[in-house]
């Protein structure tokens, strides 16, 4: 078995230090969404991955039928789920054996993703690495914590986990996150990539923590196959032994789940432990009634496959319309997501969409590394897919 990764006790951190946290992003779009709105035909918002679809009858009826629970549930999930997960990994992600006890849901991954830094005690000092192009809560969940985040694409170059921060002095990176298909990108990490991260953290004692939320969404290779995502539990990265590695899971756009909070995490046995003793505290709990949903949800692919060729066949309205737009569509093998430049800076680019009543998301909300891209959603209906498509026209005057 590999080290597991040791964590600062229990109450480390930033203690009573003020936190200086960014400006929640989308309130900057309230400008640009305004004019969209004032278009004759209505906003088209594809500025978020918001699912709209209805969620499915079995997974409702599962709802209704778990929804007698007046009891407390238990934090570390029902027997049934988790046996559920260990399942879904196995038939899905190519995971076999996973134990368990190593997985935990959570009410909605963002929350994981905010938390995780401080529920292994990280602090001042410590260093969270995150994607260069990244969801932003991976920088404000090190911030939460008093950590320093550091966005960096190849933390497996560095020669030592002590890095130079940026108020000056050093730091050591405690925590790495990965993203999975990315959001926004929808880049796919290969097993090599992720194989050569996790080798690296085990020898230096960190936690390796990915993102895979839209790991069901691969697309079309180049031999026509939809591309195969690989899990960071995969054991040709692990070598088939997941101490200290966790994969982060969400149900929310598989199964239109979003309202439900429906997520989990699962992988190195230990680490969950001690996640779950931290929580049972804090009373972090999914919902008993949702678990059930979340068993029926991972043991049913028929509802996911339905829904992803609802995707399938909005991303093959928007994309052609984009680009005969003049835009250019770079990564986005994977996701909800067709990350876009018109080569100008991003924000041009969102007033000029919203002048024809398109909202997307600027590229600078997930890093500089962003400033000429944007992130356009495939979260709406067909029909307002169509309109997007529509106005989007010859590219539009700038």
């Amino acid at each position: 078995m590999s080290a597991v990764p040791q964590v600062a006790p229990s109450g480390a951190g930033g203690g009573a230090q003020r936190l200086a946290l960014p400006d929640f992003p989308w309130d900057a779009l309230a400008g640009a969404g305004a004019r969209a709105r004032a278009h004759p035909g209505g906003i088209v918002d594809l500025s978020v991955g918001t699912p709209v679809d209805p969620t499915p009858d079995l997974l409702r009826e599962a709802l209704a039928a778990a929804s007698d629970s007046p009891g407390y549930p238990q934090v570390w999930g029902t027997p049934a789920l988790r046996e559920a997960v260990s399942a879904w990994y196995a038939r899905r992600r190519g995971v076999p054996g996973l134990d368990p006890d190593g997985v935990m849901p959570t009410p909605g991954s963002k929350e994981l993703v905010a938390w995780l830094p401080t529920l292994l005690g990280l602090g001042p000092g410590d260093v969270v690495v995150h994607p260069e192009v990244a969801y932003p809560t991976y920088d404000v969940g090190a911030r939460l914590a008093g950590a320093t985040p550091l966005p960096l694409d190849d933390v497996a170059a560095l020669v030592s986990p002590e890095v130079a921060l940026p108020g000056g002095g050093t730091g050591r990176v405690r925590l790495v996150w990965l993203n999975t298909p990315s959001n926004p990108t929808g880049a796919v990490d290969d097993v090599a990539h992720l194989a050569r991260v996790v080798a690296w953290a085990r020898t230096h004692g960190v936690v390796v923590a990915s993102d895979e939320c839209y790991a069901e969404l691969g697309w079309a290779g180049g031999d026509g196959e939809d591309l195969a995502v690989p899990s960071v539990l995969d054991p040709r990265v692990t070598g088939g032994d997941p101490a200290g590695v966790l994969s982060v899971y969400s149900l929310s756009k598989q199964s239109n789940l979003a309202g439900y909070r429906a997520a989990l995490v699962a992988g190195c046995p230990a680490l969950v432990r001690s996640l779950v003793a931290v929580r049972k505290h804090a009373g972090v709990i999914v919902p008993r009634p949702v678990q059930e949903v979340m068993r029926v949800a991972l043991g049913d692919d028929g509802h996911v496959a339905a829904q992803k060729e609802r995707y399938r066949a909005r991303r093959d309205v928007l994309r052609p319309a984009l680009e005969a737009a003049g835009g250019r569509v770079d990564a986005s093998d994977a996701g909800l997501y067709l990350w876009t430049t018109f080569d100008e800076p991003a924000a041009t680019t969102v007033d000029r969409l919203a002048e024809r009543g398109v909202l997307v998301a600027p590229g600078t909300f997930y890093g500089a590394a962003g400033s000429r891209h944007v992130r356009v959603a495939l979260t709406a209906t067909d029909e307002r897919v169509a309109a997007a498509a529509e106005r989007l026209g010859p590219r539009p005057p700038r």
